[in-house]
């Protein structure tokens, strides 16, 4: 169950909280050829299953920005703001992909509130995540990513 603000200022008020984790997902081989469609990147550690069976990493593995993506997923899961017309990707301003995402691992995200800051279009919000992959002691991604509250 998500975390529910009641407007902006509870939001603000609540910088250097934890948001909780998101249910694991399974990645799957459609998820990532849909992902290569819809990017144009077919590069085979991705979609050819064959050659990345004996490639690297055993298997194909997901994208890392089809990876950074599912924090629009995992935001939906892990908070909610009332009271604001809009909540919008606004930017990140670092992202790194410390392991590989294999097809068929499962994911969660973690999160929490950094900070704010007030701009004239609303208040912004800055996340840091964790994407963590399943039985792994590095996480898949870790990112701090920026949300544009609209009152």
């Amino acid at each position: 169950m998500p975390k529910s603000f009641t407007g902006v200022d509870e939001v603000v008020n609540a910088v250097g909280n934890t948001l909780g984790e998101s249910e694991w997902l399974e990645i799957t081989q459609e998820q990532v050829n849909q992902f290569a469609e819809a990017t144009g990147d077919h590069q085979w550690i991705h979609v050819d299953v064959e050659r990345a069976a004996k490639g690297p990493y055993g298997g194909t593995i997901a994208h890392g920005y089809l990876t950074l993506s599912l924090i629009a997923r995992f935001g939906d899961e892990l908070f909610s703001v009332s009271g604001v017309t809009a909540k919008l990707n606004y930017g990140v301003n670092k992202v790194r992909f410390p392991t590989p995402v294999p097809v068929g691992a499962r994911v969660r995200a973690g999160a929490s509130i950094a900070n704010t800051a007030e701009t004239p279009a609303g208040v912004q919000v800055s996340l840091n995540w964790v994407i963590e992959l399943e039985n792994s002691t590095k996480p898949a991604c870790v990112a701090e990513t920026v949300v544009l509250l609209v009152p």
